[in-house]
């Protein structure tokens, strides 16, 4: 079902991108000095939230609505969100700096590649790895986010070992994307 222009920005999946987006400043405030409650409803929200990652590329392919629009917004408001996340915990003492630092740049890198790639026609698509690397944050962030005990279960443990399978996976994937970026250049100039 093709769109218009003007039509794009109001389809479901779209509006539910904005929303996620949206919700950014929510849980930056969340976040600025929670205690246990706030930990927790950041978790419910960060929670809630990606569900709605979910629904509208769900929706988007049920309905047959995908648009130019959605397919930037999509991966810019996932981006936001967990790159968010993961900064507000730096000051809080929940994650380590340099990890972030590192998996930020591997965000801004890749984007950057498929830019790149894109203006000359190349398009490098999303790959299971970095299907999965986006899972492994989001699960690592629920627990950092919760933080607190909570009947005898160590969230912040749990995040931490989640953290560290996710910061694997993110820069195998990175390594992966630009390896890939070689291969279709090397093979184009031959």
């Amino acid at each position: 079902m093709a769109l218009d222009k003007r039509s794009d920005l109001y389809t479901l999946p779209n509006i539910l991108s904005i929303i996620r987006i949206g919700t950014v400043p929510f849980m930056v405030l969340l976040l600025l000095s929670p205690g246990k409650f706030l930990s927790i409803l950041s978790a419910v929200v960060f929670i809630i939230v990606c569900i709605t990652d979910w629904l509208d590329g769900y929706l988007a392919r049920k309905m047959g609505i995908t648009t130019s629009l959605g397919k930037f917004l999509d991966p810019l408001a996932d981006k936001l969100l967990i790159m968010t996340a993961f900064i507000m915990l730096i000051p809080l003492g929940r994650v380590p700096a340099w990890m972030i630092a590192l998996i930020v740049g591997r965000e801004i890198a890749v984007t950057g590649l498929r830019a790149i790639a894109s203006k000359d026609g190349v398009v490098i698509s999303a790959s299971a790895l970095g299907k999965f690397k986006t899972v492994a944050q989001i699960a690592s962030l629920i627990p950092l986010l919760i933080h607190y005990p909570i009947f005898g279960i160590d969230f912040h443990l749990i995040g931490t070992v989640l953290l560290w399978v996710a910061f694997i996976v993110t820069i195998w994937s990175g390594v992966d994307y630009f390896v890939k970026f070689l291969n279709t250049i090397l093979k184009e100039s031959s």
